[in-house]
């Protein structure tokens, strides 16, 4: 199989620029965009777009199976569009997984992935005249959103390497100068890992809230957070302009499912639900979240692994030498520091010679690995240390 560029998908023929004659010209601000696309190779150590190796087991195969076979036979009538029974079991998980009183179902609101929610987001409160912040490095999509609906977007340097952490004095000082609408904080960060400093986030909100704006909280990897870090949710009853979003992508191992969601003031949710398209969330895919959280003991049985793995690869790769930035998230960002290859493409190139697949993202020389399971992870270390024999 022809591998893909580092960054993004080579575009398929039928969406290249290159069109036959009679093709009507695109958005001038989409000229030269390509989609967004990590790359997807067959190889046998999948570590780039940090899914949760765990799949579900035979038995929870089987009742979702029997969830969608029973949303099936109602298939010729359109879903529920305010999916109100899934939006009650995400509050009650919401409560038992952050330790928060059961927000209210008109709090909570879902869509095909946190992308999705994003986007609605910014649909609903940013366009055109109004701005977007963020702190790079950043997820690669948040831009997209902005470029999608007609909002500015600006960025401001989190702090330096290996930390990349932000302070409040970084935040509050980036919301004066730029003065936007809508800031957008993740928290743990991707693609660096790094959670967020409560007083961070509370800074932020009352920044936020005096200039009338909305502070958007991305913790789409927060079950994988170190024990002792908080949520932004907790802050959640003293500010009505936080917006707390999160996915069943990663923890709940369902990124084919494609799930977010966000939690938020019910007039918030509101003007998301005025944008929403309708009937977004079909039947069967509520059908299956549903079934998903409640059995989410067993789905989240392999979050401690996963973490326990994270920590473990983080101390390998520090004691060879390599620059890690701590991780609250099931992926690692790290620094290669191989004598062989002095540029991170040779270095993702000789993993994936063989056969495990990594990530090139954010600031050179900088990589991203996920978090596999045991067998992954030994097949990366051994992978790394073959493509730099010290």
């Amino acid at each position: 199989m022809p591998v893909d560029t580092p960054q993004d998908q080579a575009v398929p023929a039928s969406l290249s620029s290159t069109a036959r004659p009679g093709i009507p010209a695109r958005r001038d601000d989409l000229a030269g965009e390509e989609p967004y696309g990590a790359p997807q190779i067959d190889v046998a150590h999948l570590l780039n777009v940090n899914e949760n190796p765990f799949g579900p087991s035979a038995a929870l195969a089987a009742d979702m199976g029997a969830a969608v076979a029973e949303a099936a036979a109602g298939l010729h009538r359109y879903p529920d569009r305010e999916f109100t029974a899934l939006r009650e079991d995400l509050a009650a998980y919401l409560a038992a997984e952050s330790g928060i009183p059961a927000p209210p179902a008109e709090a909570v609101w879902a869509a095909n992935g946190s992308n999705e929610v994003m986007h609605q987001l910014l649909l609903a409160y940013g366009g055109p005249g109004r701005t977007a912040l963020g702190f790079t490095p950043h997820y690669s999509m948040y831009p997209e959103y902005a470029r999608d609906t007609f909002t500015r977007w600006v960025t401001a340097e989190r702090g330096p390497a290996p930390d990349f952490a932000l302070t409040a004095a970084q935040v509050t000082a980036a919301i004066a100068e730029n003065r936007p609408q809508i800031l957008v904080l993740t928290s743990p960060n991707n693609p660096t890992g790094t959670a967020l400093d409560p007083a961070v986030v509370r800074a932020a909100a009352e920044a936020m809230l005096a200039a009338g704006g909305l502070l958007v909280v991305d913790e789409a990897y927060g079950e994988f957070r170190r024990d002792g870090v908080p949520s932004a949710l907790e802050l959640l009853p003293e500010f009505a302009n936080l917006v707390v979003t999160r996915t069943m992508s990663k923890a709940f191992a369902l990124a084919g499912g494609r799930i977010g969601y966000l939690v938020a003031d019910p007039a918030i949710v509101d003007g998301v639900r005025i944008v929403r398209l309708p009937y977004h969330l079909s039947a069967v895919t509520q059908a299956v979240a549903r079934t998903a959280l409640a059995h989410r003991e067993e789905l989240l049985s392999q979050v401690a692994t996963l973490r326990e793995e994270r920590d473990v690869l983080a101390a390998h790769l520090a004691e060879r030498g390599h620059v890690v930035a701590p991780s609250d998230a099931n992926f690692i960002f790290f620094q290669p520091l191989l004598r062989t290859a002095a540029d991170r493409h040779a270095v993702w190139q000789a993993l994936l010679d063989r056969d495990v697949l990594i990530r090139e993202v954010g600031p050179q020389p900088w990589l991203r690995v996920s978090i596999g399971t045991p067998e992954d992870n030994a097949a990366f270390r051994t992978a790394l240390e073959e493509a730099d024999p010290r």
